[in-house]
Formats: structure tokens, sequence, C-alpha cells
């Protein structure tokens, strides 16, 4: 089982296929859900990455037990969301 943190924040979700889906806006660890900006601006991304962002209402919520990898720079689903 994936299990998120806030150092999650930043990172890019990709999908099954490797395409990114959006940018890791905030992590809730007690919940176990990330919250990702699908089309974050140049801004937006340049922030998120140095973990300084905040979850907005039209962020995904993406489920940890949704997440089979995360790496240093990025988490992969499993399945399409």
């Amino acid at each position: 089982m994936t299990v998120l943190s806030t150092t999650d924040e930043g990172k890019y979700l990709m999908d099954v296929e490797g395409e990114q889906i959006g940018i890791v806006t905030e992590v809730d660890a007690d919940a176990q859900v990330a919250f990702v900006e699908p089309e974050p601006g140049l801004a937006e991304a340049w922030v998120q990455s140095f973990g300084y962002g905040d979850a907005d209402e039209d962020d995904i919520k993406v489920p940890a037990d949704a997440v089979e990898t995360v790496t240093d720079s990025e988490l992969r689903v499993a399945k399409d969301l």
C-alpha cells in the first residue's frame, strides 16, 4: 500500500500511460488523499514544486489506494481517474 505524505506535494501525478495529469498541491496525510491541480499555470507549478501550495476547489482528490508508485518527482496511478 502506498503511503502519502506532505513530502509528495509539488510532485507530478502521472497516469498509467506516463502522461501528466497534474501537480500535487496538497496532501492530507491523515486521510491519505492527494489534491491535484489538473492544469497548473507556470507560476503555480513553480510554487507547488517547492511545496508552498494549497488545494483549490477545482483540485482532483486522489486516494492513496489509487497510487501505484511514488518516486522523487512523481506519483503514478494504477488506473484511469
